[in-house]
């Protein structure tokens, strides 16, 4: 524990020593850090999905330094410091635990989550909802949705009820494609379609984000890999049919 807060002091130090000694560091606001810090935890993101174990210890690291960097902005003004960023996130935890800081039972995850729920209602909130970010991505924000009315009870009871509700939302699409054409109309039964693919992932404990992702990243290996064998054969992609394309496509699928 020691070796910890030593490695935590030094940062908090150099964070010190940074805000003053460098025009870069001292030139920096919350809102100029914000983007910055979307984009680090993207990269831890993909590190995570990578597996990759080293990668992810340089993102955490990253991400660290923004949040000391926020506190040491908050100090300035005096908002906040990292102590009550600290004290505030563990009293947080202590009371929205009362499984293992009281006498209250949770002897397994879903009924934690439930919990959690209620609790953060009694704190004020108006909607279980509340607590989604505006900004989120839409697919990240369907599944956040749908896992906290989860928490209150309003969910399906099986994933078969589910499927069904794809079925019914695909074939609502394909109506207004085939009969209206109305985009207004087939963006909306797209989304709902969309919605309900995302909570049948749910219920089978896949997360949709990481799925496409996984997805986006195998398109991208095989294309790539179209473009570079095709060019070592003297073809220019361009200039190809799909037919030829197809070649190396079926190929990298074997990779």
């Amino acid at each position: 524990m020691q070796e910890k807060l030593k490695a935590f002091e030094r940062l908090l130090t150099i964070m010190d020593d940074l805000r003053t000694g460098c025009p870069w560091d001292r030139k920096q606001t919350l809102e100029s850090l914000r983007y910055l810090t979307i984009e680090e935890v993207y990269e831890l993101s993909d590190a995570i999905l990578d597996k990759d174990m080293q990668e992810i210890k340089k993102e955490l690291g990253d991400l660290m330094l923004h949040m000391v960097f926020y506190a040491k902005i908050g100090s300035e003004t005096n908002d906040f410091d990292m102590a009550d960023v600290l004290n505030s996130i563990s009293e947080k935890l202590i009371y929205r635990h009362p499984h293992v800081y009281s006498d209250v039972e949770a002897n397994d995850a879903e009924t934690v989550k439930q919990n959690w729920e209620k609790l953060k209602l009694k704190e004020g909130r108006e909607s279980v909802l509340d607590g989604v970010p505006l900004s989120l991505p839409a697919m990240v924000k369907a599944y956040r949705i749908q896992e906290k009315v989860r928490g209150v009870g309003f969910d399906w009871e099986r994933p078969e009820q589910v499927w069904e509700k794809v079925q019914e939302e695909l074939e609502e699409f394909h109506v207004e494609v085939e009969q209206t054409r109305d985009k207004d109309k087939m963006e909306a039964e797209f989304g709902d379609l969309l919605f309900s693919l995302v909570n049948y992932a749910r219920f089978l404990d896949i997360n949709p984000e990481d799925a496409l992702e996984r997805t986006n990243k195998k398109f991208i290996k095989r294309f790539k890999y179209l473009e570079s064998e095709s060019k070592k054969e003297g073809k220019n992609i361009a200039d190809m049919t799909l037919a030829e394309m197809d070649v190396y496509w079926n190929r990298a699928k074997t990779l």
